[in-house]
């Protein structure tokens, strides 16, 4: 009588997270802001502390958008590629200069006019890409073609770590007080503060781990391009996998929502016959059990890349060829 009790549950437990999924997909709302300055390819966006939503531009701009949609941007680079883009600890917007070798440091005040903007060289063998805020106050970021991980504190002072396999992606703060990050060639990595460094192979060897976050079960949840999946794992190496319905979706970004589910961005665009992509260019919803709902973008071809939960309680995301930041509003 019990197991069929729990059985019972279980299913019904499954058929409720079913219909939520529908409702969710049923109601959606989306809106698209259109850059000021053309193919400035918007890249990463994260939440700031005032409020707004701000993003890296790979054209060597970094964008504000608040949650109305008015949008400022604020000159960096004309001839250097700006990538990731984090809250520090110090209030101020921190963000990797991919091609100057740079970390670029913005606080909330900056104009267009005066941007405020400080940099920090980081060595010269470093590609710093993925940026986020450590444990230990300081900030942590990868290099992808240095084959390390950094440490900068607010003041500049850079330390590096030496990562046994190279081209490191993006990286997190692990809920176990660790850095986590995901290498572009079949690994996840661990890395604590002290420097100590744990790689966790994930199959198959050719696979390429994207956007990394910590999810609302406690596991690191990850995107895979290859194949189309999205990925779990917890703190003590235990992976899971889940399909995505296209296995050509390129999967990127991915953050927790407000709804306690994983959102991610699906960036591919194969064309079939008719005016629309078919494939990829929409923003997907998993939730921890692995039940996937996918919301196709309004406009054609964006290459949606980053996404982020606003303060407004909708999920915020890049367009990457669209030129465009879009929000998706839920129920």
């Amino acid at each position: 009588m019990k197991i069929a009790t729990a059985s019972l549950l279980l299913a019904i437990a499954l058929q409720l997270e079913a219909a939520v999924g529908i409702l969710v997909a049923a109601t959606h709302t989306f809106t698209e802001f259109i850059l000021p300055t053309p193919a400035s390819h918007p890249s990463a966006i994260t939440l700031g502390p005032d409020g707004a939503l701000w993003f890296t531009e790979a054209g060597g701009k970094i964008g504000r958008i608040t949650t109305e949609g008015r949008i400022t941007e604020l000159p960096i680079k004309r001839d250097g590629i700006l990538h990731s883009i984090t809250t520090g600890p110090d209030g101020a917007l921190w963000f990797t200069e991919f091609t100057s070798k740079k970390i670029g440091r913005i606080p909330t005040i900056a104009t267009p006019e005066n941007p405020l903007l400080t940099e920090f060289t980081v060595p010269e063998s470093a590609t710093p890409l993925g940026i986020t805020t450590g444990p230990d106050g300081a900030l942590w970021f990868t290099e992808k073609a240095g084959g390390k991980i950094g440490r900068i504190t607010t003041t500049g002072e850079v330390t590096e770590f030496t990562i046994p396999a190279a081209k490191c992606g993006e990286i997190t703060t692990g809920p176990d007080g660790a850095l986590w990050f995901t290498f572009f060639r079949g690994k996840i990595g661990r890395i604590t503060t002290a420097g100590e460094v744990t790689e966790f192979p994930i199959p198959p060897a050719n696979s390429s781990p994207g956007g990394i976050t910590t999810g609302p079960d406690g596991a690191l949840w990850f995107t895979e391009s290859v194949g189309g999946k999205i990925e779990r794992i917890t703190t003590d190496g235990k992976l899971t996998e889940f399909d995505l319905p296209n296995p050509n979706a390129q999967p990127w970004g991915i953050t927790t929502g407000p709804d306690g589910a994983l959102w991610f961005t699906e960036a591919s665009c194969v064309r079939q016959p008719g005016p629309r992509c078919v494939l990829g260019n929409k923003v997907g919803r998993i939730t921890t059990t692995g039940l996937v709902t996918e919301f196709p973008i309004p406009s054609d071809g964006s290459g949606p890349h980053s996404i982020t939960a606003g303060p407004d309680g909708a999920l915020w995301f890049t367009e990457y060829y669209g030129n465009r930041v879009g929000r998706l509003v839920l129920p």
